[in-house]
């Protein structure tokens, strides 16, 4: 078994290494410069926002809505084939045994009970990711070149897989070991228990991720011009961010994505752009996007987020109680698996959540898009730049669709369409004119 899968992973990385330059395709950029505001959106008065929605939309060529809908369409199915192959892969480990037979394994290396559930876990870990890889190679680096939003050749790809293989194995691995003692010595109510720690093991990741994950790869340092970060800076403190410094990623390494985000909790909270905003967007699209992200901070969104994740851990291992004991008394046997606090139960215990997790996703989605949709009328009210708001749009518009169906919104999207988010920049333009009746028109920056 060992050897098959070893050849076959080196297989796979052969054909990484063939296909990385020979899918990369450029992305399809705006045929027209949209750091311009078009006529139908300057403000007069006789202004209408469907019409510059519908002038700003016009931006976009065909053919870069056609690739980014087929983009975006095709992570649809995708959400089916990673339920499916990942359910496959947990069926696997338990039908034939392999999962007992690591477990079994840990148990000859070491007679303590937290060093069996460690030693497993890292077995789980590598077989898993070699039996997943596959998956995994086409969805994030063959697909993301077809569609010209990857910039990593296949060795650096790798070698992040490698990392947060490394971060998995020691973090998931005390995560692991924790919760499996919490099953030893609380029979009748670590479900509960084990709630409230998987959700502190939550919130802690949060706080450090900034600060000692984020690092692991990319490099971040502090961003120093002031033409950017001082508009950023005075729309924090106005809105009560005790941030002084503005801090940057080299995402351009992976990716040809923009972003940004306020992170982290106290001490570890930063406000952080990532390499493409900077060099691609202009000054009033990034002043707009950090208004969103700010928003996030401000409207506490990560608590409230993590209080509903609070309530989906608590469903989800009161899920797992019930469902545990009752698959095992019917197929414990034929698996060998011997009780719940059995360490090889955990590919039983990750098909029962990867099922929980794609039946809540339209559930997901919309509590995380309706946070960004209402961090976008916080952003337009914090940085007052609606038409850097749609230009953000446009740019997001390389890898999403931007104008799907109610039902098709609704279960997969969990951001707000881009068109609704633009017509909603231009709803407020058009509510307050009078800011900008006398400004210039935007220009690219130079």
């Amino acid at each position: 078994m060992h050897t098959r899968l070893r050849s076959f992973a080196l297989l796979i990385l052969f054909a990484g290494f063939c296909l990385g330059s020979a899918v990369a395709q450029p992305a399809i950029q705006p045929t027209v410069d949209i750091a311009q505001v078009p006529a139908a959106a300057q403000p007069s008065a006789h202004f209408n926002a469907d019409a510059a929605t519908e002038a700003y939309m016009a931006m976009i060529p065909p053919a870069a809505t056609a690739r980014s809908n087929a983009y975006f369409e095709g992570g649809y199915w995708l959400i089916l084939w990673d339920f499916l192959y990942s359910s496959a892969i947990c069926l696997l480990l338990l039908n034939l045994r392999w999962s007992a037979r690591m477990r079994g394994l840990a148990e000859r290396i070491s007679r303590f009970k937290p060093v069996q559930t460690f030693l497993y876990w890292i077995q789980y870990l590598l077989l898993t990711f070699v039996l997943g890889f596959p998956l995994e190679f086409y969805e994030n680096f063959a697909r993301e070149h077809k569609y010209g939003l990857a910039t990593q050749t296949f060795g650096p790809w790798m070698g992040d897989e490698g990392k947060a293989l490394l971060v998995n194995m020691l973090l998931g691995g005390l995560a692991a070991v924790l919760l499996f003692m919490i099953v030893r010595k609380l029979s009748k109510t670590w479900w509960i228990w084990g709630s409230i720690a998987a959700f502190i093991l939550a919130v802690v990741a949060v706080a450090i991720s900034p600060v000692y994950l984020q690092p692991i790869f990319n490099k971040v340092t502090r961003l120093d011009d002031p033409r950017i970060t001082a508009p950023i800076l005075r729309m924090a403190h106005a809105n009560g961010i005790p941030a002084n410094d503005v801090y940057q990623i080299d995402a351009s390494r992976q990716t040809t994505r923009m972003s940004a985000n306020v992170s982290g909790f106290a001490n570890t909270m930063r406000i952080t752009l990532n390499d493409n905003l900077l060099r691609r967007g202009s000054p009033e699209e990034i002043q707009a996007v950090m208004g969103h992200e700010m928003g996030h901070y401000v409207m506490n969104h990560i608590p409230k987020l993590l209080f509903f994740l609070g309530v989906v851990i608590v469903i989800s291992f009161a899920y797992l109680y019930w469902g545990l004991g009752w698959a095992l008394e019917r197929w414990g046997a034929r698996w060998a698996i011997r009780e719940v606090s059995d360490p090889a139960v955990l590919p039983l215990a990750a098909l029962m959540i990867g099922i929980l997790s794609f039946a809540l996703t339209p559930v997901m989605n919309t509590v995380i898009r309706t946070q960004e949709k209402e961090a976008d009328m916080f952003g337009l009210n914090a940085a007052r730049q609606p038409d850097g708001f749609a230009q953000a749009a446009i740019h997001l518009s390389e890898y999403r669709k931007m104008r799907p169906g109610t039902l098709e919104e609704f279960v997969f999207f969990d951001h707000p369409s881009g068109y609704d988010r633009i017509h909603s920049a231009m709803v407020w333009k058009g509510q307050n004119l009078e800011l900008f009746e006398k400004a210039p028109s935007l220009t690219a920056p130079k």
